[in-house]
C-alpha cells in the first residue's frame, strides 16, 4: 500500500473552537454540511469535495470547510460512515478493523462496497443541484483514500492530508494533479510510504506536491493543539498548501 490502515492516532486528538456557518442537509439518505462562498475571491462554478477523517461530519472538519468557502470554494462534506463516525480520543482498545468491517450498532461496515457509492452520490450531487463545473476534492486521514479512489470521477485536483489505508494500485489509476501534505511522525503514512507514493507518481507522469511538515504527527491538518505555535503554523501551511494547489488547478 501507499499507506498503512488507520490506526489508534486515527481519533485523537484536539477539538478547535468555532462556530461553524454553514448548513446541515440530506443528500439522498445521509446527512451532509455544505458551506457556501458568499463573498470575496468566488469561484463560479466550481466546488470542494470534503472527504472526512473517521470523525465524519464534526466540528473540526466543519470549520475547515468554512475555511474553503472563506477561501471562494464552496465545499460540500457527506458522512461516509452511516451516522456511525468514530469520537475523538475514544478509549482505549477501539479495533479499527473490526470498526471498519463490521461497525457498531448494527449500522453496517465502512468499506469500499458502502463508501464508494456515497461518495458517488455526492459527486453527482455537486454537478447536478449544485451545478459545479470543476471540482476539487479533499481527503483528511481516511477519507484520503476515497478522494483515491474517485479521482477518474470527475475530480479535477485533489489534495491529501496524512493519508491512511491507499492501496498502490489505487494510486497508481490517479490521473491528474495531487498534492500531499505529511507529517514528520507518522505510523501510517511512513518514510517508505512516502517514497513509494513519489515513485508510484513520478512514474506516471503525474503532477504533484509532497510537503513534509516536521514535529507534526498524524492527523495534525485537523486535529493538531492550536495552543502549540508550531503545530499551529504546520495546519494552517497544510491548508493553504490545498487552497494554492486548487488556486492553480481549479482555474
Amino acid at each position: 500500500m501507499a499507506s498503512y490502515p488507520p490506526s489508534q492516532c486515527c481519533a485523537k486528538g484536539f477539538k478547535h473552537n468555532g462556530t461553524p456557518q454553514g448548513k446541515s442537509l440530506k443528500i439522498g439518505q445521509h446527512d451532509a454540511y455544505l458551506s457556501i462562498a458568499l463573498s470575496g475571491n468566488v469561484k463560479e462554478k466550481t466546488g470542494i469535495l470534503y472527504l472526512s477523517d473517521a470523525l465524519g461530519i464534526w466540528d473540526n472538519s466543519k470549520l475547515l470547510a468554512d475555511q474553503f468557502a472563506a477561501q471562494g470554494y464552496s465545499t460540500l462534506m457527506i458522512d461516509l460512515f452511516n451516522g456511525d463516525a468514530l469520537k475523538l480520543n475514544q478509549a482505549e482498545g477501539l479495533d479499527l478493523q473490526t470498526w471498519i468491517s463490521h461497525g457498531r450498532d448494527h449500522k453496517g461496515p465502512h468499506t469500499p462496497k458502502e463508501i464508494d457509492p456515497i461518495v458517488e452520490q455526492a459527486l453527482g450531487y455537486m454537478r447536478n443541484e449544485l451545478g459545479f463545473e470543476r471540482i476539487g476534492s479533499v481527503g483528511y486521514c481516511f477519507g484520503a483514500k476515497y478522494v483515491v479512489r474517485h479521482y477518474s470521477n470527475g475530480i479535477q485536483a485533489a489534495f491529501l492530508a496524512h493519508p491512511s489505508f491507499v492501496d498502490e494500485e489505487e494510486l497508481a489509476r490517479v490521473n491528474g494533479p495531487i498534492s500531499i501534505a505529511a507529517a514528520e511522525i507518522d505510523d501510517i503514512f511512513t518514510v517508505q510510504k512516502r517514497q513509494k507514493t513519489e515513485e508510484i507518481l513520478t512514474g506516471n507522469g503525474i503532477v504533484y506536491q509532497l510537503n513534509l511538515y516536521s514535529r507534526v504527527e498524524h492527523g495534525f491538518a485537523t486535529r493538531c493543539d492550536l495552543s502549540q505555535k508550531w503545530q499551529r503554523f504546520a495546519k494552517k501551511q497544510a491548508f493553504f498548501q490545498a487552497v494554492n494547489f486548487f488556486d492553480l488547478w481549479l482555474e
